[in-house]
């Protein structure tokens, strides 16, 4: 086992994915302020603790586990039709101990930064507006769009001229790269990019890795430093879209991924979490595209999900501004996420009269 080093002695009562995935995080963070002592089932234990974290026993005995382990925090992993049968032992740990109680899916939520989309029950979306951002911000957002598009389309227009003859001088074909791609609350758009692939005239494959072969040389630097990206600000200036916001996937991908949302192993339950990404106006970048970069198969798609779902639920002005600041980071650098983190991917989606086919940056 691992040792788990951090600050606060830690309980973690619970069972299932959540908690092995939280166990999992807080075991790679050792800075991030807990020190797990061991697990707490909510009933008799049938299956062993993930990550070799000891077993203290089960909820029966929660209040004697208390008080011998004298933990700082409790984090809790169970359902909250689940949580009466010992809400009276964490009230009395919560007002008479001092003992911080928590809740599993926000500690989760801070560690990563997005969202355990299979931990949330239907009446969580249905009545809350967590994934409802207020019209205050909704209108912040879209005033910092409009500035950055307009300024950019000013400043950066030599260049815009300057990739277009490149473009067109390196390889045959269109200058730019037009697709349909979902937009705001399922609505549809024309969205324009730079062409970076040689264009292929039959149906193929999709998915980036198979079609690395047809990115031009021009294209691979346009890709590289997300310059390809440029003739979105018209799209924003349109209305189409903000600077930031979750990329708009290709319309013939969105019944797949609105199925494969609502059939995730772990729920039980359907849920439409894809549609709530169309809350909000696509974006140029995103929080998933910072945090996770590109992805090349459907599980990976449901990863970024996670971190769209973050992003619409925190959906602020000062994250917008942070994701922001984040891509010229990387548009400057040339560096994407660091390989520690999991790949962004692209999904299939169908050649559309011989252009550029691949999904190129969800």
């Amino acid at each position: 086992m691992t040792a788990f080093r951090a600050t606060s002695k830690t309980l973690l009562l619970g069972c299932g994915p959540l908690l092995a995935q939280l166990l999992e995080q807080i075991e790679h963070q050792p800075h991030c302020g807990y020190r797990v002592v061991g697990v707490v089932a909510p009933k008799a234990p049938t299956e062993a603790v993930p990550c070799g974290c000891p077993l203290l026993g089960s909820v029966d005995n929660l209040h004697n586990i208390i008080r011998e382990q004298d933990p700082d925090v409790i984090i809790v992993a169970v359902s909250e039709d689940r949580t009466g049968l010992f809400d009276h032992q964490l009230l009395e740990a919560g007002l008479f101990r001092h003992i911080k109680i928590e809740h599993a899916t926000a500690v989760y939520e801070r560690l990563t930064g997005k969202l355990p989309i299979e931990a949330y029950a239907p009446e969580d979306v249905l009545y809350s507006d967590i994934f409802q951002p207020g019209r205050t911000t909704l209108l912040s957002a879209r005033l910092l769009s409009l500035i950055v598009a307009l300024t950019g389309s000013i400043v950066c227009a030599p260049l815009l001229l300057l990739i277009a003859a490149l473009i067109k001088l390196d390889s045959s074909g269109p200058v730019l790269f037009t697709q349909q791609r979902s937009g705001f609350e399922g609505s549809q758009f024309k969205l324009l990019k730079f062409r970076t692939m040689h264009p292929c005239g039959q149906r193929r494959s999709e998915w980036e890795s198979d079609n690395v072969n047809r990115i031009t040389r021009v294209g691979y630097w346009l890709r590289k430093f997300r310059l390809d990206e440029l003739p979105q600000f018209f799209n924003i200036l349109k209305g189409d879209m903000n600077i930031v916001g979750p990329r708009p996937h290709p319309v013939s991908n969105f019944e797949l991924l609105v199925l494969t949302s609502r059939n995730l192993p772990d729920s039980g339950v359907e849920i439409p979490y894809y549609s709530l990404r169309s809350r909000v106006l696509p974006g140029i970048t995103g929080w998933a595209q910072v945090r996770y970069r590109y992805a090349n198969n459907l599980q990976e798609e449901l990863e970024k999900l996670r971190f769209d779902l973050y992003y619409i639920k925190h959906y602020s002005l000062w994250l917008d501004i942070r994701i922001l600041l984040e891509t010229v980071r990387i548009v400057v650098t040339g560096k994407g996420v660091s390989a520690s983190v999991s790949q962004p991917e692209k999904l299939p989606v169908s050649s559309t009269n011989g252009q550029e086919s691949s999904y190129e940056r969800p």
